[in-house]
This record gives structure tokens, C-alpha cells and sequence, in this order.
């Protein structure tokens, strides 16, 4: 049978006690990148290949939904692309982080808080990284114009 609580010891601190600081953030990111991942990136995989089983029609309607008639992303596709690339970022870099951090390494205050910080801006900066070599094309080539449609009388 479970004693009464000495009233002498202290209770367990909680978040009001605490100061706030980066590793927590980046260890409630891992948590919610990995999650956001597994749920919204499998429900959008398997909407895809529901899509492509399907038929033509209703992989046409999941294309129209996240891309323009050029093929690029639109706004849609650009929120879920990036979104789900940072989030792969973020938990890759963190998951570096926990992996470097099981073999003994970067637990001082200091180094810890730095590597933290150093996980967020890699994440952001391959990202960025990422799209940007994906958008390259599209930004350099020269804007296409539409024929000329000459009027047969």
C-alpha cells in the first residue's frame, strides 16, 4: 500500500518553473515533426496512390488540387511540400542531435543549448536549400509567352 506524501520534500517542478529554453523546443519539434509526418504525410501518399489506382480522372483532380497548369506547385502544394520538408529537416536534425548526444557528447549547458539553436537554422537553411534548387529553373528561364493567334476571315 502506497504511503502518504512526505511533506517535508518538494514536489516535482513543472513548466512554470522551469525557464524555457531551446533544447525544449527542439525536443516538442522532433515529437511534432515526427508525428506530422507520419499522419500527414502517409494520408497524402495513400490519397496519391488511391488517386493513381483510381484512374486518370481522379489522379487529374489530385494533381489540380496541388498543382498549376504548368505542373508547378501551387499555393497548396507549396504549403505541404515545404511544410513536410522542414519537418523532415527538423526531426533529421534532431534526431542527429539525440544521436550525438546518446554517445556521451554535448551535455554542458552551453553546448547543448548551442547545438539545439544549431538544429533549428540547419533545418530552415536546407530547406530553403532545397526549394530553392527546385525552384531554380523556374526563376531563370525566360517567361514563356503565348503564340500569337492570327484570325482566319
Amino acid at each position: 500500500m502506497a504511503t502518504a506524501r512526505n511533506t517535508n520534500r518538494p514536489l516535482s517542478p513543472h513548466l512554470q518553473i522551469w525557464k524555457w529554453g531551446p533544447n525544449m523546443l527542439v525536443s516538442i519539434l522532433h515529437r511534432v515533426t515526427g508525428t506530422g509526418m507520419a499522419t500527414v504525410g502517409v494520408a497524402v501518399l495513400l490519397w496519391w496512390l488511391g488517386a493513381l489506382a483510381a484512374g486518370p480522372d481522379a489522379y487529374a483532380k489530385f494533381l489540380d488540387l496541388l498543382t498549376v497548369q504548368s505542373g508547378r506547385p501551387n499555393i497548396a502544394g507549396y504549403i505541404l511540400g515545404i511544410g513536410l520538408t522542414l519537418s523532415f529537416f527538423q526531426h533529421l536534425m534532431s534526431g542527429i542531435r539525440h544521436f550525438v548526444m546518446d554517445a556521451g557528447a554535448a551535455f554542458e549547458l552551453k553546448a547543448n543549448k548551442s547545438f539545439a539553436i544549431l538544429t533549428m537554422v540547419v533545418s530552415v537553411v536546407l530547406t530553403a536549400a532545397l526549394w530553392g534548387y527546385l525552384s531554380y529553373s523556374d526563376l531563370t528561364a525566360p517567361p514563356k509567352s503565348a503564340p500569337i493567334q492570327v484570325e482566319a476571315k
